[in-house]
C-alpha cells in the first residue's frame, strides 16, 4: 500500500513540475535554515561540555555593593584558594587559583612569542580533563615547569620534540616543558588557554603579594573549584556566602556587604549576566531568539506548501471524487496526501543538506564558529529522518484534511466549487507569512540602528591613530629617551604611560573620602595612574581646571576627575576640593569630559586619574597623521626593539579594540539579517506561486476583459489588489508586535536608540514594493497575453 502511495505521489509531482519545484525549493530553504540554527544552538548548548566534570566545576564569585548597586564579580584575593582548602576542604576535590586571562611573553632562543595563557594551580589539567598528547597531567608539579597546547608547541618548536625544552616566561624565569595537551575546542571558555604555568611560580615572581598587610583588599585573581562526589553545589554555595565577611575588615563589610557564591560551569556561557546580584540569563536569550526564528522560517516554508496544495484543489477534486466512488476511505486519501508531502519533504531534506554544505563555511565566518556537519553520527541521521517526517506531516496536514473532505457526488456531477470560504485559510496563512517577515525586517533594522547609535556615542577622546602596547621594564627605564626619539623623527605626536589602557581598566579604588560624603556610601572608582603626557596623547577634553603638567611638582598629589565622579561626589565647584586616599590628601585640579572605557551601552562610571607613578603597565602612542600607519609602525617597532630586543613589539589600535565591544550585537544583527532575507525569499516564493496559480485560474476572465477594452494597468490592479490587501493586513499586525518586542529588547541597554516612525514606514514600503515586484511578473505576463489563445475554445 505504501509503495503504491509513493508511486502515485511521485507521478503527481512529475505531472506538475512547476508546483513541485516551488514546494521543494521553499521547503529545502526552510529546512536548511532550521538545520543551520539547530547546529548553532547545539554548539551553544554544548559549551564547556568538553570538560568531563563540567557539571561539578564552578567559579568562585562574589556579590558586592558599589555605587548603590549590587555587582557580581569574578575577582578574588590571591590567597582565597588556601582559605577555601583550610575551611571547606572536604567539600571540594580541587581548588585552583588562576591569573586572569592575558598575554605573556615566551622566549625560546632568540624568538619571542606573545601568547595567551594563565598561571594556575597544579590540579588544573585534571580538573579541566585536558587530553595530553605528550607528558602527563601531573606536569605542573614542579615550580619551573610549563604545559603547552598542541598548536603553541608546533608554533614554537615545529616538528621537534618539545618535552624538556627550556623557555623563559615574561622575561623573568626559565621553565621546562613537561607536557603538551590537545587544543581546547572553541566552544569552551578556556579556548584561549595556550599554556599553563604553575601558580607557585607566579607567587615566587611576585613576592610583594605575601607582604601585603591586608590581602583581602586586593582582588585581581580568579578561583575555580571542582566539587567532591555527592556534594550539592547549592548547599556548599550557601555555606560559603559569609566567607569574605568573616575575614575582611568590619568597615569594609558594612560598606560592600560581600556575599560569596559558586557559579556553575554549565551556566558560564549562557547564563553569565547578573543585575543587582540576580542572575538574569545572558546569551540564552539569543538561543531562544534564533530557535524561534528557525521555527518561524520552517513554518513559512510549510505554509507555502499548504497554500499551493489547497489552491490547486479544483485540479485534484475529480481524482478525490473517483477514488471515493470506487471505495477509497477518507483515511486512505489522507495517507495518500501525507505520502506526497513526506516525499516532497524527503527531496527537500536532501537539497537542504546540499545547501547546508554550501553555506556552512560562510555561516561559520558570520557566527565566528567552527561547526561541521556530523556525517558519521547516527543520531544526526535519525534526527534528520524524524525532522523530514515531522516537516512533511506539518506541511501536508491541512492539504490532506482539506482535499480528503471533498464530497464525491458534487465533484462528479460537476457542481463542486471551492467557494470564497475555501480561500480564507490561504489568505490567513499569507498574512501570517508576511507578519513574520515584517517583524524580522523591523527587528533587524532596529538592531543595526542600536549598534550605530552606540558607535556614534562620543568617546570623550580621539581614538584615531591611537595605539597601545604593554610596558616592559626596559621600555619603562628608557621611556623619555624613546619618546624624544620618536617625536623628533616625526613618527608620533606624543606618548604616555598609564596603569590601564584607554578602553580596558582593571584597577579600581574604593576607600576615598571627601567633604560631606555619606558614611554608608560605597562607590567603586576606576583608577588610572598616568604620566603627565597622557591627556595630550589621547586627546581628552578638559571642561574645568587644567591638565597635569611638569611645571607643577605638586601634581603628584593631585586628581583629575571625570564628570561622572563630580556628580557622584556632589561637588558644585570641584577645582580645589580635597579627596583623601590612603590617609593622604589629594587636590582636584581638573575635570574631563566622560570617557567611555567600558561598555558603550552603559552609563560612564565615575573615574579618577592621578600621577603617583606607582604602577604603569601600558604605553599609549598617537601616530602622526602625516605618515602612513604601516611606515610609522615599522619605525616605532625598530625603536622599541632597539631598547628592548628581548620582547617583540606587539600593539593594538584603540579604535579596533573599541570596535570589538560591538562584536556580539553586530554578529546577532548579521545573523538576524541573514535569516530575515531567507524568510522574505520563502514568503516571496509562495507569493509567486499563488500569483501564478491565480493568474492561470483567471486566464479566460482576463481574456474577456481585454477583448472588452481593459487596460494593462487595470488588469495588473485586478490581479495585484488582493495580495496588496493581505500584505497591508500583515503590516498592521506586525508593526505593534515588533514595537513591543524591540521596546523590551532596547530596555536592556541604558544607552539606547529610539524607535522612529520611519523604521516602520521603511519596512512597510519595502514589504509592499517586494509584493508588487513578486506579483507583477505574473500579472503583467497575463495582461500582455493574446486573448485569442485563452478564448479560442469558447
Amino acid at each position: 500500500m505504501l509503495k503504491n502511495y509513493f508511486r502515485i505521489a511521485l507521478r503527481s509531482m512529475l505531472k506538475d513540475k512547476a508546483h513541485s519545484f516551488i514546494n521543494i525549493i521553499g521547503l529545502s530553504v526552510g529546512m536548511a535554515v532550521a538545520l543551520l540554527i539547530g547546529l548553532w544552538i547545539y554548539d551553544e548548548l554544548s559549551f564547556n561540555k568538553y570538560h568531563r566534570n563540567h557539571d561539578r566545576i564552578a567559579q568562585v564569585m562574589q556579590h558586592a555593593t558599589y555605587n548603590n548597586e549590587r555587582y557580581s564579580l569574578i575577582y578574588n584575593p590571591y590567597h582565597l584558594g588556601d582559605v577555601i582548602k583550610s575551611e571547606y576542604g572536604s567539600q571540594f576535590k580541587y581548588v585552583v587559583m588562576s591569573t586572569l586571562p592575558g598575554s605573556h611573553v615566551l622566549k625560546y632562543g632568540n624568538d619571542n612569542f606573545m601568547k595567551m595563557g594563565n598561571y594556575m594551580d597544579a590540579e588544573t589539567p585534571e580538573m579541566l580533563s585536558l587530553q595530553m598528547i605528550r607528558g602527563s597531567r601531573s606536569g605542573l608539579g614542579n615550580q619551573s615547569s610549563i604545559l603547552l597546547s598542541e598548536s603553541l608547541a608546533q608554533t614554537i618548536f615545529g616538528k621537534k620534540d618539545p618535552i624538556g625544552k627550556v623557555l623563559k616566561i615574561d622575561n623573568q624565569e626559565n621553565v621546562t616543558v613537561t607536557g603538551v595537551y590537545k587544543d581546547i575546542p572553541d566552544n569552551s571558555d578556556f579556548k584561549d588557554l595556550l599554556f599553563i604555568a604553575p601558580w607557585k611560580l607566579y607567587l615566587a615572581m611576585n613576592p610583594s603579594l605575601k607582604a601585603m598587610s591586608d590581602p583581602w583588599s586586593s582582588n585581581n585573581w580568579a578561583t575555580y573549584v571542582q566539587l567532591a562526589e555527592k556534594v550539592d553545589m547549592e548547599k556548599v554555595s550557601e555555606k560559603m556566602k559569609d566567607l569574605r565577611a568573616r575575614h575582611m575588615k568590619s568597615t569594609s563589610v558594612a560598606l560592600f556587604k560581600p556575599i560569596v557564591f559558586l557559579h556553575p560551569m554549565r551556566k558560564w556561557h549562557l547564563y553569565g549576566e547578573f543585575k543587582n546580584g540576580v542572575n538574569v540569563g545572558g546569551k540564552i536569550k539569543y538561543v531562544w531568539m534564533f530557535g524561534m526564528i528557525g521555527v518561524f522560517v520552517l513554518v513559512l516554508a510549510c505554509i507555502n506548501f499548504m497554500n499551493l496544495s489547497t489552491a490547486r484543489s479544483e485540479r485534484r477534486a475529480k481524482e478525490v471524487g473517483i477514488r471515493k466512488a470506487i471505495g477509497s476511505l477518507r483515511g486512505q486519501l489522507i495517507g495518500q496526501f501525507f505520502c506526497e508531502s513526506i516525499l516532497v519533504a524527503a527531496f527537500s531534506f536532501v537539497l537542504a543538506l546540499a545547501l547546508l554544505l554550501l553555506v556552512l563555511p560562510s555561516f561559520n565566518g558570520l557566527a565566528e564558529k567552527k561547526m561541521s556537519i556530523p556525517w558519521s553520527n547516527p543520531v544526526f541521521w535519525i534526527a534528520g529522518i524524524l525532522f523530514s517526517l515531522f516537516t512533511g506531516l506539518i506541511a501536508g496536514s491541512y492539504p490532506a484534511l482539506y482535499l480528503s473532505s471533498f464530497q464525491a457526488v458534487k465533484v462528479l456531477k460537476g457542481t463542486f466549487r471551492p467557494g470564497r470560504s475555501a480561500s480564507l485559510p490561504r489568505k490567513i496563512l499569507v498574512v501570517l507569512q508576511f507578519t513574520v517577515s515584517v517583524v524580522l525586517i523591523i527587528c533587524t533594522i532596529i538592531v543595526f540602528r542600536q549598534i550605530k547609535y552606540a558607535k556614534d556615542r562620543p568617546l570623550g577622546y580621539d581614538s584615531d591613530g591611537l595605539i597601545t602596547t604593554d610596558l616592559t621594564p626596559q621600555i619603562s627605564n628608557h621611556f623619555y629617551a624613546i619618546r624624544n626619539e620618536l617625536k623628533q623623527s616625526g613618527v608620533i605626536d606624543d606618548m604616555a604611560l598609564s596603569s590601564n589602557s584607554t578602553i580596558d581598566w582593571n584597577v579600581d579604588v574604593t576607600e576615598l573620602y571627601w567633604k560631606d560624603k555619606d558614611p554608608g556610601l560605597s562607590i567603586i572608582f576606576p583608577f588610572n595612574n598616568v604620566s603627565y603626557e597622557y591627556g595630550k596623547t589621547i586627546g581628552w577634553q578638559i571642561v574645568e581646571g587644567r591638565d597635569f603638567s611638569p611645571e607643577y611638582p605638586s601634581d603628584s598629589s593631585a586628581f583629575i576627575l571625570n564628570q561622572a565622579a563630580v556628580r557622584i561626589m556632589g561637588f558644585q565647584h570641584p577645582i580645589g576640593e580635597t579627596i583623601e586616599w590612603h590617609g593622604r590628601p589629594y587636590k582636584v585640579i581638573g575635570v574631563i569630559r566622560d570617557i567611555i572605557f567600558e561598555s558603550p551601552y552603559r552609563p560612564v562610571n565615575p573615574s579618577i586619574f592621578n600621577m603617583t607613578g606607582n604602577v604603569s603597565l601600558v604605553v599609549t602612542l598617537r601616530i602622526t597623521r602625516q605618515m602612513p600607519p604601516s611606515k610609522a609602525l615599522d619605525k616605532i617597532s625598530a625603536v622599541f626593539n632597539n631598547y628592548d630586543p628581548s620582547v617583540a613589539f606587539n600593539f593594538q589600535f584603540v579604535d579596533g579594540q573599541y570596535a570589538k565591544r560591538f562584536d556580539d550585537e553586530v554578529r546577532i544583527g548579521k545573523l538576524a539579517g541573514f535569516f530575515t532575507i531567507l524568510a522574505i525569499f520563502i514568503s516571496c516564493l509562495g507569493l509567486f506561486g499563488m500569483a501564478s496559480f491565480m493568474t492561470e485560474r483567471r486566464v479566460k476572465e482576463i481574456g474577456v476583459r481585454k477583448v472588452l477594452g481593459a487596460s494593462l494597468f487595470s488588469i495588473w490592479g485586478l490581479l495585484s489588489r488582493e495580495f496588496l490587501l493581505l500584505v497591508t493586513i500583515a503590516l498592521l499586525i506586525a508593526m505593534p508586535v515588533a514595537f513591543l518586542f524591540m521596546h523590551g529588547w532596547l530596555l536592556n541597554y541604558a544607552y539606547h536608540t529610539s524607535m522612529s516612525w520611519w523604521i516602520f514606514a521603511l519596512a512597510a514600503l519595502g514589504s509592499l514594493l517586494i509584493t508588487i515586484l513578486t506579483v507583477s511578473f505574473q500579472a503583467i505576463k497575463a495582461a500582455l497575453a493574446n486573448p485569442v489563445k485563452s478564448l479560442r475554445s469558447e
